[in-house]
């Protein structure tokens, strides 16, 4: 459930509020003059691993020989 509290009451209970979103799990809609500007939610954990970014890193597809020649080519343009 989201609740709506003023920007002038979040930053008084600034710290509390924290608390709230870390420990219950809360969300907090912050609003200036009653319309919403952001949004105070719990970060979700990382849903890849590392072996993931592995498996991805070796299925990947190679790149041709000429792709190499391309990019130093490119490179070597934008130095000057």
């Amino acid at each position: 459930m989201k609740l709506h509290i003023s920007a002038t009451q979040a930053a008084r209970t600034f710290p509390a509020l924290l608390n709230r979103v870390h420990y219950q799990g809360e969300e907090f809609v912050i609003e200036r003059s009653g319309k919403p500007v952001c949004r105070i939610i719990p970060v979700q954990p990382a849903t890849r691993t590392l072996a993931d970014l592995v498996h991805l890193l070796h299925s990947t597809p190679k790149p041709d020989p000429g792709y190499w020649d391309t990019l130093e080519e490119v490179t070597v343009q934008q130095r000057c």
